[in-house]
């Protein structure tokens, strides 16, 4: 019922296996909801003429698309490095496409980066009058220009100084000519875990943004990568640092407000697949506790629930659960739709919806219905969805979205709506209501959204919420300012 939260970007990496290319393509593609625009792979060969070299192969679309068996062939060696990407920062083009790669004095480096840096314009800027030529126009660049600067050629020790000029949301995965490097921001925005799994040769590591990229590829759950913690692999084995001892999260040298965690609360309500064990937690297991606690502090008269598919499905099954009404399918979502489909002229109504949802009467009609979903955006695709349930023969409509009203846009790697373009930012709840044309709209309470996390603030990030954004935003300002105009100007529903 989004329209539209973007997801942000899925990165995997693989080291000692002799199909490293073709498990991270099966890793990304178990990825593939993190991002749609764009999939990369680069693999390092050791055994080319004695000189290690990066094999690589970016495309723009989808995992399925961008990859063959003739083009995985030619990703040779057992390790490797792979994204999927949706663009918060920089253009939809193929030179944007991640791993961003590039030679240094110290070898090949290739980077996949989930998050966003915040102060990037400001670092580019910097850069670029330092004499840099920038490729790409990916925030994820600068952490090259940054390397390439400095005079280390250990990996990790240059990473320990650079890193401390980036604020804001970044997992990076980073291939080297004789290392893997796994790494989060100290306020562990993003998520990324570290597996194993038994190679010809031994022990095998793997690093992905998500632990259902593990269970695809059979490699075993070992544990999260701590926020700030640099995980080196290599022909010695695993090693672990740290770039910042927490203490310096709260300085002001790397613009971070006071507090020792930041993970991203929009990775449980919507983000991760529910198959996941996210910061520690299976989402399915959240999710269901969201309709719980949406069923308790707005629990109504019904006849059925109905999940909005496939986002709001977990939420509907807890809500139903707790209040006892009947959950149904009341809404089918065809899967296949691509990104080519073709719409006919306006002679077809909601044929944007309905060839993604269809509403089925047989379980609608008569029927005082309860709609879950996990979050409302915008609102003009919930009114779309709402006037075909009631076309299906609905007698009463009510609307609950288990999480709080989405009423900031996110600077951390989620592409989400300036804020005068989010419908709770400048409308009370009852406004929404009549737009949609729901018969009543309940969200979950940010205190009830804690309660089912078992956790609070003081861990996650929540700004999209609650405004209250963990670091310095200096470096978006021009987004900021942009969006007052554009609050002053935007038509109130």
């Amino acid at each position: 019922m989004k329209n539209s939260w973007k997801e942000e970007c899925g990165v995997f990496g693989i080291w000692n296996h002799p199909e490293a290319a073709k498990l991270t393509y099966l890793g990304l593609y178990a990825m593939q909801h993190r991002g749609q625009e764009s999939a990369g792979i680069v693999s390092l060969d050791m055994q080319s003429a004695g000189q290690p070299v990066h094999r690589i192969h970016k495309s723009l679309g989808l995992v399925a698309d961008a990859f063959s068996e003739s083009t995985l062939a030619k990703l040779t060696g057992s390790v490797a490095i792979g994204h999927v990407r949706y663009s918060t920062t920089g253009d939809n083009s193929v030179v944007n496409a991640q791993p961003l790669t590039s030679e240094l004095l110290s070898g090949p480096l290739a980077v996949a980066h989930n998050g966003n840096i915040v102060n990037s314009s400001i670092l580019r800027t910097a850069l670029q009058r330092d004499g840099a030529i920038f490729q790409a126009t990916s925030d994820t660049e600068i952490l090259l220009h940054l390397l390439a600067k400095h005079p280390s050629n250990d990996l990790v020790s240059a990473l320990t100084e650079v890193l401390k000029n980036l604020v804001g949301a970044y997992s990076f995965v980073i291939l080297a000519h004789d290392r893997m490097v796994a790494l989060r921001d100290p306020l562990g925005f993003r998520p990324l875990v570290l597996g194993q799994m038994k190679s010809g040769s031994g022990l095998c590591y793997v690093v992905a943004s998500e632990t259902c990229a593990l269970d695809l590829i059979g490699a075993q759950f070992v544990r999260e990568i701590e926020p700030g913690e640099i995980v080196e692999i290599s022909s010695e084995g695993i090693k672990s640092s740290r770039f910042t001892d927490g203490t310096e999260v709260a300085g002001q040298a790397n613009g971070q407000t006071n507090r020792k965690s930041a993970n991203c609360v929009f990775e449980h309500v919507y983000f991760s697949r529910p198959d996941s064990v996210v910061f520690g937690k299976s989402v399915y297991d959240s999710r269901k506790k969201f309709g719980e606690k949406l069923a308790e502090e707005s629990g109504i008269e019904a006849d059925v629930v109905i999940p909005v598919p496939d986002s709001g499905v977990p939420a509907a099954i807890g809500y139903s659960q707790k209040s006892g009404i009947p959950f149904e399918f009341g809404i089918i979502r065809n899967h296949y739709i691509g990104r080519t489909f073709i719409q006919p002229a306006q002679s077809i109504r909601d044929v944007g919806v309905k060839i993604k949802l269809n509403p089925q009467p047989q379980i609608l009609k008569d029927k005082r219905v309860v709609v879950i979903d996990d979050s409302l955006v915008r609102g003009t695709t919930s009114q779309k969805i709402i006037a075909l349930i009631r076309q299906a023969g609905a007698k009463e409509v009510h609307l609950r979205i288990a999480s709080p009203p989405t009423t900031g846009p996110c600077y951390y790697g989620v592409d989400t709506p300036q804020k005068s373009q989010l419908i709770a930012s400048q409308n009370s709840i009852e406004d929404i209501r009549k737009y949609i044309g729901a018969d009543s709209l309940a969200y979950l309470s940010e205190d009830g959204m804690w309660k089912a996390l078992s956790s609070g603030p003081e861990r996650f990030c929540a700004a999209c919420f609650n405004g209250e954004y963990p670091t310095s935003l200096k470096g978006v300002e021009t987004k900021k300012n942009t969006d007052q105009k554009d609050k002053s100007q935007a038509k109130q529903i």
